[in-house]
């Protein structure tokens, strides 16, 4: 029986959001962080089917806010999040796939204005289950094209 590797990646990976069109996205690991988030510089909330759903802007690429993605995802649920200075925000939360290199995986994440930050997108803890974190290492998975 061949026993699979665990996955381990840095304290920064590139990773895909196939759903969301996003094929490439430079993302910082954050196990203080409970959820996910991505940078969004736009979002509205609509009805779609009875369920609440949400058309959101990505800027995926740092220091560019000119290229963007425009998504639509039903709304998994709002929360109230307090980041590492202490500032609550409302944020909404959708879920969609995130494949880091071979590795693909279901994730939880809030949709927040990073552009202050030097990443468009925290990887938390909740996505990382089962997943080795090297702090001081970076880009360990070799990043792989989508098909």
């Amino acid at each position: 029986m061949t026993e699979q590797k665990q996955l381990t990646i840095g304290w920064k990976e590139w990773g895909a959001l196939p759903e969301l069109g996003i094929d490439h996205i430079h993302m910082k690991t954050d196990t203080g962080a409970k959820t996910s988030a991505i940078h969004t510089v736009d979002y509205a909330l609509y009805e779609k089917h009875n369920e609440e759903w949400v058309r959101f802007v990505v800027a995926p690429i740092q220091d560019d806010d000119d290229t963007t993605v425009e998504c639509h995802l039903p709304v998994q649920d709002k929360r109230t999040v307090t980041n590492s200075g202490g500032i609550k925000s409302h944020r909404i939360v959708v879920e969609t796939l995130l494949q880091i290199g071979n590795s693909q995986r279901r994730i939880e994440l809030t949709l927040a204005c990073r552009r202050k930050m030097k990443f468009r997108m925290l990887l938390g803890r909740q996505a990382m289950s089962d997943i080795l974190v090297k702090p001081d290492k970076a880009h360990l998975i070799k990043s792989k094209p989508l098909s």
